[in-house]
C-alpha cells in the first residue's frame, strides 16, 4: 500500500513538473514574418523567462493546420493580420473566448471581439495614397469620391482577392448599405487606370511612374516604400475626415481553443498589449500601437494625425461574404 502511495505521490510530482516545464514555454502560430515578431518574443523572455517558440505561415494554412491538429495542437496563440482573418478563426472554433481586464483596459472595444476571442495588437489606416506631382491634396476627400468622373483613368486598386480590400468593401456595405456600396465599387472599377495590382507596394510605385494618380492602399507599405526612396512621388491622404473616419484595420491575435499552455498564452497576449511591447510591435512594421495611450514612432507620426472610423473591426469579417459578392459583381478583379 505504501508503495502505491509512493508511485501515485512520484506520478504527481512528474506531471506537475511537465506542466511547470511546459509553462515555460508558448508556441505561437504567426502570419506575420520572423522579423516583425521576433523583436517582441525576446523582450518577452527578457523580462519573463519565458520562451516563445513561433512557427510562421500564411493565414490560410495556419488556419487549416489548427483545425486539422484539433486537439493536438502544440500552438497556444495565433498572430494574424485584418480583423477579416480572426473573425473566421473565431468562427471556425480555433480561438478560445477569454476575459482579461488587462486587454479591456488597454485596447479600445472597437478593436477586440465582442466574445473575447481576438484583440487588435497594432493598427493600419487603408486610405487614399496619391501623386504629389499630379494630384493636389484639396482634390481629395474620401473613398467615395473616388468613383466620380474626374477620377476616370487615374485610379489604381489592389485586386480584389486580398482581404484589406474585401475588409474596406464591408465597411462600405455596413455605412451605406448594399446598394451604395456596390455603387461606390463600380464606380471605382470604371475609372480603373489599369489591372488591380497583386500589392500594395507595386501600385504605389505605379503612381510614382505617373501610372496612375490615386490609389487606396495600407499605411504600412507606404512607410516601407518611403524608406526605401525617399524622393518618392507619392503621399498619403486620410480619407474621410469631413464625416465617418479612416477605415483601419489590425494584426491581432488569439488563444487557440486546444492551448496546452493556455494561461501561459493570455498572459504573453496581455503583456502584448502594454506599453513596452506595442511600441516595439508596431515599431517594426511602422503601424500604429492598438494600445491609445502609446504613441507611434517618429516616422508614423510623421504623416500626420486622421480620424478613424469608430466601426467595430469585426464587421470587416461579418460582411465578408456579402463584400466578395458585390466586388465580383462590381468586376473588380
Amino acid at each position: 500500500m505504501q508503495a502505491n502511495h509512493t508511485l501515485l505521490a512520484a506520478l504527481a510530482l512528474t506531471t506537475l513538473a511537465g506542466t511547470v516545464q511546459a509553462a515555460d514555454e508558448v508556441v505561437v502560430y504567426s502570419s506575420r514574418i520572423d522579423e516583425l515578431i521576433k523583436p517582441v518574443f525576446d523582450q518577452y523572455t527578457r523580462e519573463t523567462g519565458v520562451k516563445v517558440k513561433f512557427i510562421t505561415d500564411k493565414e490560410a494554412p495556419l488556419l487549416a493546420r489548427l483545425k486539422a491538429e484539433g486537439a493536438n495542437t502544440p500552438a497556444d496563440l495565433l498572430i494574424t493580420v485584418d480583423a477579416g482573418n480572426l473573425w473566421q478563426a473565431e468562427q471556425e472554433g480555433v480561438l478560445k473566448p477569454l476575459t482579461s481586464k488587462v486587454i479591456e483596459a488597454n485596447i479600445p472595444s472597437q478593436y477586440r471581439s465582442s466574445t473575447g476571442a481576438w484583440t487588435g495588437l497594432s493598427l493600419r489606416a487603408r486610405t487614399i495614397v496619391y501623386s504629389t506631382e499630379r494630384v493636389k491634396p484639396e482634390e481629395l476627400s474620401s473613398y467615395e469620391a473616388l468613383a466620380d468622373k474626374n477620377w476616370e483613368g487615374r485610379l489604381c486598386l489592389r485586386s480584389s482577392k486580398k482581404v484589406y480590400n474585401q475588409s474596406l468593401t464591408a465597411t462600405l456595405i455596413e455605412t451605406h448599405g448594399a446598394e451604395k456600396a456596390e455603387q461606390v465599387v463600380k464606380g471605382w472599377v470604371a475609372n480603373l487606370a489599369t489591372d488591380p495590382f497583386a500589392d500594395d507596394t507595386a501600385l504605389i510605385q505605379a503612381i510614382d511612374a505617373g501610372q496612375c494618380d490615386v490609389g487606396i492602399v495600407n499605411s504600412y507599405y507606404y512607410g516601407r516604400l518611403q524608406k526605401q526612396q525617399p524622393d518618392l512621388k507619392a503621399k498619403l491622404f486620410w480619407a474621410n475626415q469631413a464625416d465617418r473616419g479612416v477605415h483601419v484595420n489590425l494584426a491581432g491575435a488569439g488563444v487557440t481553443q486546444h492551448a496546452p499552455n493556455a494561461e501561459a498564452a493570455q498572459k504573453l497576449l496581455e503583456w502584448m498589449t502594454t506599453a513596452p511591447a506595442q511600441a516595439v510591435f508596431a515599431g517594426v512594421n511602422q503601424e500604429f500601437p492598438a494600445n491609445a495611450q502609446v504613441k507611434p514612432s517618429a516616422e508614423v507620426l510623421a504623416w500626420g494625425t486622421f480620424k478613424a472610423d469608430t466601426l467595430p473591426v469585426e464587421v470587416a469579417g461579418k460582411r465578408q461574404a456579402e463584400a466578395i459578392r458585390l466586388m465580383d459583381r462590381a468586376g473588380w478583379n
